[in-house]
């Protein structure tokens, strides 16, 4: 299926709610889209060193959050790599496909001053502006997670869709109580939809399936509390803006038709 136009997309859903799940499914039928993950950008700029990495880590070390300013940067820099957006100003451009062997020291000065390049993201006063190719659509992974981020998001790039995925806390928490993984490779199973071909064994390797430490009750209702505490002024600030869409479902399987019928009467090329 072609886009028509580009789809910047972002998933907001309780943890267990599937947003792993239909980030995949959409990014598999709708070639033309893309995954930004935040936390992938973060790990990549500390693996090669760069400036923005080198205060990162330093930061992460210290025991600290890393900024919303560092986080902007990374999003900021990585769509202008890929021609998605552009500004007026010009700072160094470094994407996941340029910072490689490449990465030397010439290709890392940031005119000697790195910490202003860090801590000053804003683009504010440099016009940006936003490619409509369909080519640059996206799926925007780990930010925003506050109305607080959303609204520093917005002067950098207009999100058009924001999809609210909604599932009973009840259901997720049976989910989760029926979690278990196979540590060493990472394969999660669930004995109700999704069981070992062996009760408590691994498919590939017969090796004894375990339970995460943390997929208890009392834990899960805790971080949901906290979910839904942050996320409904998130929710509020996209509805504001006319780009939120909400959807509900007990399983993945019940949300995914419904999350493909609204992407295509979006973005996809009517025939």
């Amino acid at each position: 299926m072609r886009l028509q136009k580009a789809a910047r997309i972002i998933l907001v859903g309780a943890p267990g709610v599937g947003k792993g799940t239909q980030a995949e499914r959409l990014l598999a039928r709708f070639p033309q889209l893309s995954a930004i993950s935040s936390g992938d950008l973060l790990r990549e700029h500390v693996k090669n060193q760069t400036p923005l990495g080198i205060k990162a880590e330093s930061t992460m070390r210290s025991g600290a959050l890393v900024p919303d300013a560092m986080i902007l940067r990374l999003i900021l820099h990585e769509l202008k790599a890929r021609d998605w957006i552009s500004t007026d100003t010009s700072p160094l451009t470094l994407s996941l496909a340029s910072m490689s062997a490449s990465a030397s020291a010439s290709a890392l000065d940031f005119n000697n001053d790195a910490d202003l390049f860090v801590e000053q993201p804003s683009i504010a006063h440099s016009s940006p502006q936003t490619s409509e190719d369909p080519s640059a659509s996206f799926i925007l992974d780990g930010f925003p997670r506050t109305a607080s981020q959303a609204h520093q998001l917005d002067g950098l790039i207009p999100i058009n869709l924001v999809v609210s995925l909604r599932t009973p806390f009840s259901a997720i928490i049976s989910r989760i109580a029926n979690r278990w993984i196979h540590a060493p490779s990472g394969r999660v199973y669930n004995t109700t939809f999704n069981p070992p071909r062996v009760p408590g064994k691994d498919d590939v390797t017969g090796e004894a399936l375990t339970k995460r430490d943390d997929d208890n009750e009392e834990t899960w209702k805790e971080r949901l509390k906290k979910f839904e505490e942050t996320s409904e002024p998130l929710l509020e600030h996209y509805a504001k803006k006319g780009v939120l869409w909400e959807v509900q479902g007990n399983t993945s399987d019940e949300i995914s038709p419904q999350l493909f019928k609204e992407f295509e009467r979006r973005f996809v090329v009517e025939n």
